[in-house]
């Protein structure tokens, strides 16, 4: 193939960026999982149930000395 002189000369920079492109893009992470319960409400719910069976434990003490 013959070749073919271009009209346009290429003409690079010494110093500096070459180009930039600005292209906002959306970029995928992994889904953040909630906790269905938070600590504090676990903390409360966990304190309730120790109170709970104290009551169920002086219940049954009572009943063992009627």
């Amino acid at each position: 193939m013959p070749e073919i002189k271009s009209m346009f000369r290429e003409v690079l920079p010494k110093q500096g960026q070459l180009s930039f492109e600005d292209v906002p893009a959306m970029v995928l992470c992994k889904p953040k999982l909630l906790p269905l319960k938070s600590v504090t409400l676990e903390k409360m719910e966990k304190m309730q149930r120790e109170a709970q069976e104290t009551i169920r434990q002086q219940e049954l003490v009572q009943k063992d000395q009627k």
